[in-house]
């Protein structure tokens, strides 16, 4: 802590980065050549603007540590600092899944993931981070304005996660620092960190004319490194770190730095209406957000998207789910020409457990299913009514069922050929399917 402004000193720091006073032990003897001596004015700005309370940066500190708590609690697992959560738990508790939203309509996933870490490295990572940048956003912006800048900024990197997740795109080395192939569950609050980040650069570039020199050194460009360092840590982990989310962050506080003003020293401390109101929605959202995953709690997961099937490589879930796939045509075959449901039960169950690959894929899927439990139940009434005379048009609804199936058996293909190819395998398993 320095002893002239009272901001926050990083570990083996000579100088205070806001006003450049020394920190050092030893007491400053101005007659040295290079002794840094802290100007007036910056001492003034910095105890003006640093002496303001920054609880909010505390109330988020602390609710993202108790959420974690009842992860680490729910998911029974031995304590561990690297020993990651299990994917059950992250989806139950809010972590972002495409999945949820495009089929489910699970909209609070926007909001919920900017409180929910992977594992406990993944917290203290980001809590250390929020302790050292929240409190220069708070203290300069106030409490409403910061409250608004983490949700949105936060909804705006799962945002921009969200609509990076291409299952149907081939990506090279650069583009996989954005894009993903793999709908994995996404979690974190680095993309608000990133939108703190953002808000402290656009705010020493756009006031650089009113502030001392020392905010000038600390903020604006000097927070450039602290960008591109994270910057290339992304792009050295594009296979695990979710860069778009970052990104997607750092923008939107940049953008939303561009156009509020601060709190200037000497400013009185009331809050204007509109702030106190979007302050309120912020609150509000993340509980509501919260309030749903809890009423979804118990739902059961679909047994496509448990742990082991969403780390699987995209290559072993397609085979899963080509085989699961192939398996029941033939189910479907054997019922529709031989009378022969030996194999529809299986196959079902195949399908229920069968890899989530994308949206159009799950979709065939239910669909396939349908068809063979359909000829099932067509078939079991057909025998059950062998002794009757036989009905003008008993063809009728086999023909129809048929009809449909040859419909499917198109828009898989179809998949097979586009989508699928992604994966890789699609050559060894495409196939007509069609009754003959």
């Amino acid at each position: 802590m320095c002893r002239g402004c009272g901001s926050i000193v990083g570990a083996g720091q000579k100088e205070c980065a806001v006003c450049g006073a020394s920190v050092s032990s030893s007491p400053t003897t101005t007659n040295k050549p290079n002794a840094v001596v802290a100007d007036s004015e910056t001492l003034r700005f910095a105890r003006a603007v640093l002496d303001r309370p920054y609880k909010f940066t505390i109330v988020l500190l602390v609710a993202n540590i108790f959420v974690f708590l009842l992860m680490w609690q729910a998911s029974g697992i031995p304590f561990s600092v690297l020993a990651p959560l299990p994917n059950e738990v992250l989806i139950l508790f809010g972590a972002k899944l495409n999945y949820f939203i495009q089929t489910k309509h699970q909209w609070w996933r926007f909001v919920t993931p900017m409180f929910v870490h992977v594992n406990l490295l993944h917290l203290m990572v980001n809590m250390y981070s929020l302790w050292i940048v929240g409190p220069y956003v708070e203290k300069l912006y106030g409490s409403a304005k910061f409250v608004v800048f983490w949700v949105s900024t936060g909804v705006a990197g799962v945002v921009a996660s969200y609509l990076t997740v291409r299952p149907g795109m081939s990506v090279g080395p650069v583009a996989r620092f954005l894009f993903k192939t793999a709908d994995d569950p996404s979690a974190g609050a680095s993309g608000a960190l990133f939108g703190l980040v953002g808000v402290l650069f656009v705010f020493g570039i756009k006031f650089r004319h009113e502030l001392p020199e020392g905010f000038k050194r600390a903020f604006g460009t000097g927070m450039l490194p602290i960008i591109l360092i994270n910057l290339f840590i992304g792009y050295l982990g594009r296979g695990f770190i979710d860069n778009a989310a970052h990104l997607g962050g750092l923008v939107s506080g940049a953008m939303l730095a561009l156009v509020v003003d601060y709190r200037r020293p000497g400013e009185r401390s009331g809050i204007a209406v509109t702030w106190q109101v979007l302050q309120i929605a912020a609150i509000a959202l993340v509980a509501v957000s919260f309030l749903k995953t809890a009423q979804h709690f118990r739902d059961p997961l679909p047994a496509s998207l448990t742990n082991q099937t969403l780390q699987l490589p995209d290559q072993t879930k397609f085979v899963s789910f080509a085989k699961a796939m192939n398996d029941a045509q033939e189910a479907f075959y054997f019922v529709i020409k031989d009378h022969d449901v030996t194999r529809a039960e299986s196959a079902v169950k195949a399908l229920e457990s069968a890899p989530s690959l994308d949206p159009k894929a799950d979709e065939l899927r239910e669909r396939l299913k349908n068809l063979l439990l359909k000829a099932k139940a067509l078939d079991a009434s057909s025998a059950k009514d062998s002794t009757k005379p036989m009905p003008r048009n008993s063809q009728q609804p086999q023909a129809e069922l048929t009809t449909d199936f040859v419909s499917w058996s198109k828009e898989y293909n179809t998949w097979l050929k586009t989508t699928g190819r992604t994966y890789g395998l699609v050559e060894e398993s495409e196939t007509e399917s069609s009754p003959k």
